[in-house]
């Protein structure tokens, strides 16, 4: 998958893995992992982590990842 997409359609992708477990507007670091392994498979190949990645993203420290953090993520990857 590109990170071209539209806000509507990362919101979507966003739901359908946040919806997993737990609160259906957050992210654990389970659901992140499979979210990036089957939207954006090249991203684990680097020498980054899903800890690392999850500690970038958790911007507020609450052990979760909104929707906001994950669009800056988007918006970071894309450019």
């Amino acid at each position: 998958m590109s990170a071209k997409k539209s806000a509507e359609e990362l919101k979507s992708i966003f739901q359908k893995y946040a919806a997993k477990e737990g609160d259906p507007d957050q992210l654990s670091k389970k659901e992140l992992h499979l979210l990036i392994k089957a939207e954006f498979p090249n991203l684990l190949k680097s020498s980054s982590t899903i800890d690392d990645l999850f500690k970038e993203l958790d911007k507020n420290g609450d052990g979760e990842v909104s929707f906001e953090e994950f669009q800056v993520f988007i918006k970071k990857i894309s450019q």
